[in-house]
């Protein structure tokens, strides 16, 4: 949307970046069968703009899991509005950590 732009009409790389995070939140959710909360978002580079308009998608998948940590990486993908090409816009790996309801470090799954 317009909001979401900065001066030159490129969506914000801020925006497009939370909409990674709540995709790889939702991997990290189910694998680790609870909450799991971002530690870290590592390797984003912008490899082109973003226009309003454009539909975009998101995939996520686990890459590794540890005791309570999991890397998701997630790719975000962008195509104009009537176009069949999509064009990759962005990747990055989130790391995760699941917590028990103290907000400490529980073991995945567990």
């Amino acid at each position: 949307m317009p909001a979401d732009t900065n001066p030159y009409g490129d969506i914000f790389g801020g925006w497009l970046m939370s909409m990674m995070d709540s995709a790889a939140g939702s991997v990290a959710a189910q694998v680790s069968g609870g909450r799991a909360v971002t530690i870290a978002a590592d390797g984003m580079t912008f490899l082109r703009p973003v226009a309003v308009g454009d539909v975009v998608s998101v995939y996520a998948r686990l890459a590794q899991t540890g005791r309570s940590s999991m890397k998701i990486a997630v790719e975000a993908w962008r195509r104009q509005r009537f176009q069949h090409e999509s064009q990759k816009v962005t990747a990055a790996t989130f790391t995760f950590v699941a917590i028990d309801d103290e907000g400490k470090p529980r073991p995945v799954g567990g």
